[in-house]
């Protein structure tokens, strides 16, 4: 789509059939990413109205007027401006009920939303897993529990009875929930690897008896068109008041969350993006627009850093580099910052002007494996050896290999990366950071650090982004 809107804004003057042949990619790229043949037709509908009309026609700069209108369309699409916070306005405890398909990242899910909770807004929250039929997924929940309980200190699983059905389980957890405090009472309903009716049965009997706040769907983005199938179902049968939408970093293309909001009614409210706990934020659809169309996401991306980076270390790193003094240390450390913010490709999509990068890894994830075998190698260095690279040489080089499990060709590559980075941050201390910026497409500039880890023309093991 960007590479649509760009074509338009070099044409000059836009004729009606311009406009035409533009939505008709526009509407090939839409149904290629898997969105809506209906929320299509209304798109390019609404879009075109607007784009032939005369105050785009006559406007000295027509192609970015039709871009306003697209960036506002897709908004519209995505639910309109602004984020839709979770619905706690009940009297604690607040019953929040967690429905979707076995798979769906439902239990991870209901872990970062007691994290998002406990951490954010102090609340005290209790977990409670209605999953009897998979096995161990109630010890997997109370595990959770316990790595967020570890952060906040203010979570907690119901504890488990053998037993009992989901509905006893729903209806325990709510009187723990009154007799102890509990703010919040998430309650994990079990999935299916498929929509059956004894599934939907099962979760009308517990909406009945709880009569939840939110009752949030779950959907893996991956899946595209059948993420929005699961959830016309789930709301025709249970009624859902929000979506969460799993995995949208894994999604090169998004087309389920451009449906979801038209086909169902209900806003999509939290979207996850890894593993890690603190991976879920809320949906902002003009972010998301603005990243569907490569003008990046830079309050989200802000946001993020804010959340999970270690700003000191940050500080301290950064003084060091542009003083040319960086060491094998402080690579460690921006590894380890780098892990935190999640997936590089989501982060690129954030960034503005990034879009063309990303696009060229297509579906593909950046292959950061190489950071753990980077981590590895320097964990069986000596302190010195991290400190004074230099001083590595052949009988170290074997010690290190076999310390690390990996080869010394592999020592070969990070020492010589290493010290082209430290030429780098040296040259950048005498020519300041525009003369960095200067240099990011040249040799050794950005697109080919993320050729080395895997994108086009490139092999996993090639050069990581040091900083």
């Amino acid at each position: 789509m960007s590479g649509v809107l760009e074509g338009l804004s070099r044409n000059g003057k836009l004729s009606e059939a311009d406009v035409t042949e533009a939505m008709r990619e526009v509407r090939l790229a839409m149904l290629e990413a898997d969105v809506a043949l209906p929320v299509v037709r209304d798109f390019v509908n609404k879009v075109r109205e607007r784009s032939v009309g005369h105050e785009v026609l006559e406007s000295v700069s027509p192609g970015q007027a039709v871009a306003k209108i697209v960036n506002d369309a897709l908004i519209d699409a995505l639910g309109g401006a602004g984020a839709v916070p979770l619905n706690l306005s009940a009297n604690p405890p607040v019953p929040v009920l967690m429905v979707g398909l076995q798979g769906s990242g439902k239990t991870t899910t209901s872990g970062k939303i007691a994290l998002r909770l406990s951490g954010r807004e102090n609340k005290k929250v209790l977990l409670a897993s209605l999953d009897v039929q998979r096995p161990a997924a109630q010890l997997q929940l109370q595990q959770l529990a316990e790595r967020v309980n570890a952060k906040t200190g203010r979570v907690q699983a119901l504890p488990i009875i053998a037993g009992q059905s989901p509905v006893q389980i729903a209806k325990r957890a709510l009187e723990t929930g009154r007799l102890e405090g509990y703010d919040v009472v998430i309650l994990d309903t079990a999935g299916r690897l498929s929509i059956d009716e004894a599934l939907m049965d099962e979760v009308r009997e517990i909406r009945t008896l709880t009569k939840p706040a939110e009752t949030l769907l779950v959907v893996d983005a991956m899946t595209g068109q059948d993420a929005v199938n699961t959830a016309k179902a789930f709301n025709e049968a249970v009624g859902i008041t929000g979506v969460v939408m799993s995995r949208m970093d894994g999604d090169a293309r998004g087309g389920a969350a451009l449906s979801m909001k038209a086909i169902t009614g209900a806003p999509i409210k939290l979207t996850g993006s890894g593993e890690n706990l603190e991976a879920l934020e809320e949906f902002h659809p003009e972010r998301v627009a603005g990243r569907i169309l490569g003008l990046g996401d830079v309050a989200g991306l802000v946001e993020r850093a804010a959340e999970t980076l270690d700003h000191e270390e940050g500080e301290r790193v950064a003084k060091k580099m542009l003083a040319g003094k960086f060491d094998l240390d402080d690579y460690v450390s921006q590894i380890d910052q780098i892990n935190r913010m999640g997936s590089i490709s989501g982060i690129l999509g954030m960034m503005p002007g990034m879009g063309k990068i990303k696009d060229m890894l297509g579906d593909k994830e950046l292959d950061t494996s190489i950071f753990k075998r980077h981590k590895a190698i320097i964990s069986s260095m000596t302190k010195q050896e991290r400190k004074t690279p230099d001083i590595i040489k052949a009988s170290r080089k074997k010690r290190i290999a076999a310390g690390s499990g990996t080869t010394v060709p592999e020592i070969n590559r990070l020492l010589k990366q290493f010290n082209d980075m430290s030429t780098m941050m040296k040259r950048i201390s005498k020519m300041g950071l525009g003369g960095l910026m200067r240099g990011m497409g040249g040799a050794g500039g950005l697109a080919d650090l993320m050729k080395g880890m895997g994108g086009p023309g490139g092999k996993p093991g090639g050069r990581p982004p040091f900083a």
